[in-house]
């Protein structure tokens, strides 16, 4: 009789714990899928600007198969291209 009650506490205890991991993989999913600076997915290249001031500020974008250019970019993830097409992007120091 007292196999049960310890068994249910235990299978409790085990739900409480596989919840709290769950939760704490999806509170870091989010900052993990938008990076600051330069990322790509599986098909397209992206530029997050983080900040907290509003700030625009110029990014140099290196593409493979043609010139690079400079670009004005605002707060937040801003589209560059293909992936297959950009090999990246950095920030040149200066604001636009």
């Amino acid at each position: 009789m007292r196999v049960r009650p310890i068994l249910t506490s235990a299978l409790g205890s085990a739900a409480l714990v596989l919840t709290s991991l769950g939760a704490a993989t999806v509170a870091a999913g989010p900052a993990a899928a938008d990076p600051c600076g330069y990322y790509e997915t599986s098909a397209d290249a992206f530029y997050n600007h983080c900040t907290s001031d509003g700030s625009r500020v110029v990014i140099k974008v290196e593409v493979a198969w043609g010139p690079d250019y400079e670009r004005c970019v605002g707060p937040g993830r801003s589209w560059l291209g293909s992936a297959e097409k950009i090999q990246g992007a950095y920030y040149v120091g200066r604001t636009c």
